[in-house]
């Protein structure tokens, strides 16, 4: 561990053992057990400004630091808006689950059910496309492809690199042809279904993928690590892989959801848990619909290494023959990044907490689960 990361450490671990009330009733204590992890790493990597929510005991807090642009000086706020990156695919997967539920899919199905016309991409399952084992697709699109019909182009003439189930390729095209699929078996837009439907029945107001004129001034600026601003650019497949904007205060929200403790339709309730079923071992983490989970406890290197460069690559997986079944007793979490923001949102159902940590610069994805980790072993220590 290097320096900061023992400092940020030891000012967790103190926080923690000098508290003598319960951590819900003490909001003082919450905030420098949390700025102990976050404030380092703001230093560290010249951060303008980032955003924590934290669920505990039923109870949400939001904590905002630093700026929402280096040119305003704005500070951040609960109104702020950041780029969600990859997390954005858990909404896909939701939205995946909840037409499952309603009987307009199944993840069972293959994608030929709704691409007629397809070749070797047509012999694919949905399930298949939510878990990254499709068969192997590069991390994004081809450059060139910029319209549909370039794009179903592509996936006509693609062809597997292995037998879908037997490799995990993190890949943008495979989740963003699943939320394409979704969009036809609904009978809509998946930007207006995602927006219109999923995100008013979850309660979240401050949520898009097109940021409306009324909330540009809320949208933070964000910034490459090299100190560039940086905001992302739509292209194809960019909504249902990596173009939602979201709060802080959302995103909580959204991990309540997860948690069970955010009351709901009753199918959407049951879509939201499915996504956390567990189809394949892949090294140190179970993948889920999107979402990636350990046994709990887990260690920190084990997280470390589910969620470190390496993970972008091809890799062998086991299927979990059944499905492993949502179960409380797992660490749950995914990171996500544009140029220019970096984001992680982790849970554990059995402690009933969670934490969103959203930032408007692009830095390493360790730091994140580092800081989400010492706040959370705090928390799930008293």
């Amino acid at each position: 561990m290097n320096s900061v990361g023992i400092k940020i450490l030891s000012a967790v671990l103190l926080s923690a053992c000098t508290a003598t009330s319960g951590f819900a009733a003490d909001e003082t204590r919450l905030k420098a057990i949390t700025d102990a992890a976050i404030q380092p790493i703001m230093e560290k990597y010249a951060i303008p400004g980032m955003a924590v929510a934290i669920t505990a005991d039923g109870r949400d807090h939001i904590f905002n630091y630093g700026v929402v642009s280096k040119d305003t000086g704005k500070p951040v706020a609960p109104t702020t808006l950041f780029e969600l990156g990859s997390i954005s695919k858990t909404f896909t997967v939701t939205l995946a689950s909840y037409a499952q539920t309603s009987g307009q899919l199944a993840l069972s199905d293959k994608v030929g059910e709704y691409l007629p016309g397809m070749k070797a991409f047509g012999d694919v399952a949905l399930m298949h496309l939510a878990t990254h084992t499709a068969g192997g697709f590069p991390l994004q699109l081809p450059d060139e492809i910029k319209t549909e019909k370039q794009l179903l182009g592509y996936f006509e003439a693609w062809q597997p690199s292995y037998a879908a189930g037997t490799r995990r390729s993190y890949a943008n095209p495979s989740i963003g042809m699943l939320g394409y699929i979704v969009g036809k078996a609904m009978h809509g837009d998946f930007a207006d279904l995602i927006e219109g439907r999923l995100f008013a029945a979850l309660g979240l107001k401050n949520t898009y993928i097109d940021v409306p004129k009324a909330r540009q001034a809320d949208y933070a600026q964000g910034y490459k690590r090299s100190g560039e601003p940086a905001r992302m650019t739509p292209a194809v497949l960019s909504s249902e892989a990596y173009g939602v904007k979201s709060t802080a205060g959302d995103m909580i929200r959204f991990v309540g959801a997860n948690l069970g403790m955010v009351k709901l339709d009753e199918k959407l309730q049951q879509a939201i848990t499915e996504t956390h079923i567990g189809y394949f071992k892949a090294g140190v983490m179970t993948q889920d619909l999107i979402w990636e989970q350990y046994a709990y406890p887990p260690s920190l290197n084990d997280l470390l290494e589910g969620n470190s460069p390496a993970m972008l690559k091809t890799m062998p997986v086991s299927q979990l023959r059944p499905p492993m079944q949502p179960r409380d007793d797992v660490w749950i979490n995914k990171t996500g990044s544009t140029n220019g923001f970096g984001a992680y949102v982790a849970f554990i159902p059995k402690q009933r907490l969670g934490i969103v940590i959203l930032a408007n610069k692009n830095y390493p994805n360790e730091d994140r689960v580092a800081a989400a980790y010492r706040i959370l072993t705090a928390l799930s220590a008293d």
